[in-house]
């Protein structure tokens, strides 16, 4: 039906949501788009994870990596390409970013292909040596290291504001 809103759940991710999430991160990781992550990894890091759910089924999903006491990542971003462009990932991005308030975090990073989309959300791009702290966490095992092409956006938080 055309113009139909969705009606998604935006919620903090379970175990129970695992495979779905996999299914998500593998889709973008076998075109080079993002970092495999494996069911156990996934598993370990639950807690840093959101998921949008429509209809019981887990079709988006983005995690929060701290690199820093005053920096995380946005990672592990990605929307099943069938519901691209319906307004779920900007959704699941102001969750992030709520979430990110809500645990004092005043940066958010990303390393990203979807530049047009982190601008139209609040970020900016920025040079990515910027952030030693990535590099060292993830970027030395990347197999895209020495001629990386992903561009790096950074978004300042007010913490005071709590919208």
């Amino acid at each position: 039906m055309v113009g139909k809103k969705l009606e998604t759940n935006i919620r903090l991710a379970k175990q129970t949501d695992i495979n779905d999430m996999f299914e998500i991160i593998d889709y973008y990781a076998n075109d080079g788009i993002m970092l495999p992550r494996s069911k156990n990894i996934l598993s370990h890091q639950i807690g840093d994870f959101s998921v949008v759910e429509l209809d019981g089924k887990v079709i988006a999903c983005g995690s929060l990596c701290k690199l820093g006491d005053d920096l995380v990542e946005v990672r592990s971003f990605g929307v099943l390409p069938i519901h691209k462009g319906k307004g779920i990932g900007k959704q699941l991005l102001e969750f992030i970013i709520h979430e990110a308030k809500s645990r004092k975090i005043p940066k958010l990073m990303a390393l990203t292909y979807e530049v047009d989309f982190f601008i139209k959300n609040g970020f900016e791009e920025v040079a990515k040596e910027i952030f030693p702290e990535k590099v060292w966490k993830d970027c030395i095992y990347c197999k895209k290291q020495n001629c990386c092409d992903e561009i790096a956006v950074l978004k300042r938080l007010d913490l005071l504001d709590n919208t």
